[in-house]
């Protein structure tokens, strides 16, 4: 199997993406690493893991970075070296940009780019010194566009494709391979735990996730693209045309989202 044997971090890990990615791991006998808020979670899904009792369930608060340095030398003291860290975790905004408080926007930056980043730094010199290592990261369609609605979103997404792009250009002669993976809309919980403009849940799952592609097909598409050495790896519906659009064909992108109804519309006075 493809990644029997390796050690396999997982943020996000308690629902949706996160929680696919690993069982399909720990299918193809890979020993987990399962971090997020919710330790109850986390112990729910290492239970419906194949080979429960060889996974470990770490929480973890990405937007609490501060608190990793102890957290990554406990993950390394207890199950050795990290051969793949999934940057999974992160929430998603449902607001306009002039409604949003710039305390939710801070918060959300944590979250989903400072968090990644100062998780990947603090896990990075151990693989460093064996020279080895896949440092996987879980962007988003919007890594390379924007919607109503996703402002501050958008731009951590942007932003983890500008840096980690970098890194990966940084770090391949020491034998550390970096994989951006943007999915479409998927089955998850996400926009329903997307904060408003004052940090408030958006509390319902939006149409377009609700069709979307089952977290399953997610994590396959993502362990495959693992397996062949990808540097990005693109999974989703019609969605994903957006990203060809936006690098061929701007001009279009732009008008087809100025015509498109999205869940930020549906709030009265807007």
């Amino acid at each position: 199997m493809r990644f029997s044997g390796k050690t396999v971090w997982i943020t996000g890990a308690s629902s949706g993406i996160g929680e696919a990615c690993a069982r399909a791991f720990a299918a193809e006998g890979a020993r987990l690493v399962l971090s997020s808020r919710r330790r109850h979670e986390l112990e729910r899904v290492r239970q419906t893991c194949a080979h429960p009792d060889e996974h470990r369930v770490v929480p973890l608060d990405l937007g609490q970075s501060e608190t990793f340095p102890p957290i990554v030398a406990e993950v390394l003291a207890a199950a050795g070296p990290v051969d793949v860290l999934v940057n999974n975790g992160g929430v998603s905004q449902r607001a306009l940009a002039v409604e949003t408080e710039a305390a939710v926007e801070r918060a959300l930056m944590e979250v989903n780019y400072f968090g990644p980043v100062a998780l990947t730094k603090a896990v990075l010199p151990s693989m460093l010194a064996r020279r080895a290592g896949h440092i996987v990261v879980v962007s988003s369609v919007m890594g390379y566009l924007g919607t109503p609605g996703r402002s501050t979103y958008a731009a951590a997404k942007h932003g983890l494709h500008g840096y980690f792009n970098s890194l990966r250009a940084e770090v391949w002669r020491a034998g550390i391979k970096v994989t951006l993976v943007c999915p479409g809309y998927v089955r998850t919980a996400v926009s329903a735990n997307a904060l408003g403009p004052h940090g408030e849940q958006h509390g319902r799952t939006d149409g377009t996730h609700e069709t979307g592609i089952a977290p399953e097909r997610c994590a396959a598409a993502l362990l495959r693209g693992l397996a062949r050495g990808r540097d990005e790896v693109q999974v989703g519906g019609w969605e994903v045309a957006g990203i060809y659009l936006q690098r061929f064909a701007p001009w279009l992108l732009h008008r087809i989202v100025r015509r498109m109804k999205f869940s930020i519309d549906a709030h009265p006075n807007r």
